[in-house]
């Protein structure tokens, strides 16, 4: 390898390319960011308004060893960056009769709360603990075969000691199946599956393994970095900056990732013309949004635009209200009686749900500064489908629907009689909004669905296989959606540029896995010579 110094564009300074551009500075790399908006984050951004702070897109800060992890990774203690506060309760959930049910890491308090509705007995609690010991084994197992591997190639996937796992992780089963092993009631049920909203699935359709979500809030709780979410970017740059001498460069659109005749990523050009190069080029704008619009047109990206399985999108509406709003916790969940309806309305008919669940954020209540004294700021999310040929001409509609069904049950499941006279601030983002902000193709807020034929070795791959020098990392590449999980695939695509560049020795599992499939075979011909001896 040469002495000079490795040159990187990434395009976009969202989760994962601030992170990445943290690490490939910190390993030596001449690191260059280009970023459309004037902002950094993506959908981890802010908006601020007479005196409000929204988070826009995520605020559940979840699975925080990652986020520590990515901080040791470059030198630093995450205490010196980020003001972690923890929720002391993590949802409180409203259900359609008005009844509530407060989710809290509090275990004696929980199981206080599940008595009421699955039995005052002990089996109440046997159930309750099995469920937390099978979300345990899903979240160990996803992270050490999902999160901290990278497949690369078809066979990576295939390992024996991956064997075991299959069974272990219930991957062709879903979240709400696994859940009603466990919990008897029908309001219990909703409880601990509504989770896969964050990752934009129905919980009829989103694998098992997924249950992960439960656990990790359970046994690991719900923080908030005082100052909103968008303060993980914020410092990953200012480190990506400040001290490994990486260059973030705002209000600069790529207009085309440059390839040469030999299908080379060169470089990118801009909006305005001018042409970059560098030795690699890595993509955090949204994978499909860049196969189908960034790159030359190939059957590939045709076929995950057109057949791709995508994540839902959402209405959401960000209010600033006159005056403190005590029946609201930090983070509110209104759930639908119609449940599962409500989630086949957004994915199997692409509507606005008849009578949809959403989630309520108040961060003010948690981090003051997040408002004016006095007011409140709320952010709401509601899962709509994305944009398709049914729904995209009825958005303002559905839109001016959706803001009247949330203020209606809020006003009713809270008894507040003018919840809507309090909104004295509103911005609104909508499927448009998010294509346009954020190039999401077709407006998903998530990316890529995490259905079985889209994760591990069927996801679309770190580094492409139709470019060469050409990288990926965000929600729609492995390991997939979420900032935690983000992190991550940004840890994975460092390691791979490094080895594709020879920095460290590139591990090669090939003869590994051939071989222990070779001598698997001959076991089971054994076995099998074996029982025709003896039958």
């Amino acid at each position: 390898m040469s002495s000079k110094r490795k040159s990187v564009i990434i395009i976009g300074s969202g989760a994962g390319g601030t992170s990445l551009a943290a690490r490939l500075a910190h390993q030596g790399f001449d690191v260059t960011v280009y970023e459309k908006n004037s902002f950094s984050g993506g959908r981890l951004s802010l908006i601020h308004k007479n005196g409000h702070r929204f988070d826009q897109g995520p605020s559940l800060y979840l699975m925080p060893k990652i986020f520590e992890e990515t901080f040791s990774d470059l030198g630093e203690k995450i205490s010196d960056h980020l003001d972690l506060l923890k929720c002391k309760s993590n949802y409180m959930v409203h259900f359609h009769d008005g009844d509530k049910f407060e989710l809290t890491c509090d275990l004696a308090q929980l199981f206080d709360q599940l008595k009421k509705h699955e039995g005052n007995d002990e089996q109440t609690l046997i159930r309750f603990m099995d469920f937390l010991k099978e979300t345990h084994i899903h979240y160990e197992n996803s992270i050490s075969m999902a999160l901290r591997e990278n497949y690369a190639n078809w066979y990576d996937e295939f390992q024996l000691k991956h064997i075991p796992l299959l069974n272990k992780l219930h991957l062709w089963d879903n979240v709400y199946n696994r859940t009603k092993k466990f919990f008897l009631s029908e309001k219990m049920r909703k409880a601990f599956t509504f989770q896969t909203m964050y990752i934009g699935m129905s919980p009829y359709d989103a694998p098992a393994p997924y249950n992960l979500l439960q656990y990790t809030e359970i046994a690991e709780g719900i923080w908030y970095p005082r100052g909103g979410f968008h303060q993980v970017v914020e410092q990953l740059e200012k480190i990506a900056t400040k001290k490994f001498d990486a260059k973030f460069v705002y209000n600069t659109g790529i207009e085309k990732i440059i390839v040469d005749d030999n299908q080379v990523a060169k470089g990118v050009r801009l909006e305005s013309g001018d042409e970059k190069y560098a030795d690699i080029v890595v993509c955090n704008a949204d994978l499909v949004y860049a196969y189908n619009k960034l790159l030359p047109t190939t059957p590939y990206g045709i076929r995950l635009g057109e057949k791709g399985q995508f994540t839902s999108s959402s209405i959401s509406f960000y209010w600033g209200l006159s005056r403190k709003v005590p029946e609201l916790d930090v983070h509110n969940i209104f759930l639908a009686e119609q449940y599962q309806s409500s989630f086949d309305d957004i994915f199997k008919r692409n509507l606005l749900p008849e009578d949809p669940s959403f989630y309520v954020n108040v961060p003010s209540r948690i981090d003051p500064s997040a408002a004016p004294e006095g007011k409140e700021t709320v952010v709401v999310l509601l899962p709509i489908s994305h944009i398709a040929p049914n729904n995209e001409n009825r958005i303002d509609e559905m839109t001016a629907i959706a803001r009247s069904k949330v203020i209606k049950t809020i006003e009713a499941r809270l008894k507040i009689n003018n919840f809507e006279e309090l909104i004295e601030t509103e911005e609104i983002n909508d499927p448009r909004s998010w294509q346009s902000k954020f190039n999401l193709w077709k407006g998903s807020i998530l990316g890529l669905s995490h259905n079985i034929t889209q994760v591990l070795h069927f996801r679309p791959k770190t580094r492409s296989q139709l470019f060469k020098n050409l990288y990926f990392v965000g929600a729609s590449a492995h390991p997939g959606t979420g900032v935690p999980i983000v992190l991550c695939g940004a840890k994975l695509v460092e390691t791979q540029i490094m080895e594709d560049f020879g920095m460290i020795e590139r591990i090669d599992n090939r003869a590994k896995i051939f071989t222990q499939y070779f001598i698997f075979v001959l076991f089971l011909i054994a076995i099998g010579y074996l029982f025709s001896l003896i039958f």
